[in-house]
């Protein structure tokens, strides 16, 4: 199934082009609709030293919010516009501000969500609630990383397979993607002996599955050699010239993600090429 409905999640002024570079030429080839989303922080009350209301500095801060959102709706517009792409632009506010978190709804009536990797180095990254967009959509999400070049068409691309409900999932949301790769390589790491799937073997029911569709697979098995597996697979990925990494996301509870660490949160951090999530 084709992807003709994009949500572009737009965080801010550093993402915007970013997020346009890929999503319109993409949109212009599959002939999508794109959705633009942005959201900006509710004006909090303020006081003066003395305790009263400091209506004006409110009303500052209110004025620069709109005039941002409508600087980012108006260059999302022109874009979209020159790309011949069809468009809509929703803006809104929330206490948080967080373009992810407000996206939700909008999202689970996408056929795909694109949203930018925040700089690591950005103060304000960590309060990109990415992980919403995963766990309460229902909705597979293609993560653009922060630097290196932007690509609307992958030839190469890197499938981390572990056998999961997620990872199957994420497989054939991507299905669009992988009809149109030249490689799709098919990657285990630390694959377990299981009764029902030996390690040998692991990977090559779905590699058979995907090629009775006409993708081109090839399967490879790694060993995550103690530098774990989410390490094991962006070195594979470097290794491999891969323009796009396929897996499913948070196998084990965000929890235990977020005090032991994990391979979702590894990836999202350091990301080292476009990855296309789904949980």
């Amino acid at each position: 199934m084709p992807y003709k409905t994009l949500l572009a999640v737009i965080q801010n002024t550093h993402d915007i082009d970013r997020v346009l570079d890929h999503v319109l030429p993409l949109a212009a080839r599959l002939r999508s609709h794109v959705v633009g989303i942005h959201a900006e922080p509710m004006a909090i009350p303020y006081t003066t030293a003395i305790g009263f209301p400091d209506a004006e500095y409110m009303q500052v801060t209110a004025d620069a919010s709109k005039e941002r959102a409508a600087e980012l709706g108006r260059k999302f517009g022109t874009r979209a516009t020159a790309a011949a792409v069809p468009h809509e632009w929703r803006t809104m506010e929330s206490l948080s501000g967080d373009s992810a978190l407000c996206a939700l709804a909008s999202a689970r009536a996408a056929d795909l969500v694109i949203a930018a990797q925040r700089d690591p180095a950005d103060s304000g990254a960590a309060s990109t609630n990415v992980d919403h967009l995963l766990f309460e959509t229902g909705r597979p999400t293609l993560f653009l990383p922060y630097a290196g070049p932007v690509t609307t068409t992958f030839s190469r691309i890197l499938v981390a397979w572990n056998g999961t409900r997620e990872a199957s999932r994420a497989v054939f949301d991507a299905l669009p993607f992988i009809m149109e790769a030249d490689q799709t390589e098919i990657l285990t790491v630390d694959a377990p002996e299981a009764e029902d799937e030996p390690a040998k073997v692991a990977g090559a029911d779905i590699a058979a599955a995907l090629m009775r569709h006409g993708a081109h697979v090839t399967v490879a098995e790694e060993s995550s050699a103690g530098i774990g597996v989410g390490a094991t697979i962006e070195n594979h990925c470097v290794e491999n010239n891969t323009d796009l990494l396929v897996m499913g996301a948070y196998g084990h509870s965000r929890l235990r993600e977020f005090l032991f660490g994990g391979v979702t949160r590894d990836v999202l951090r350091s990301m080292p090429v476009a990855t296309f999530m789904s949980r």
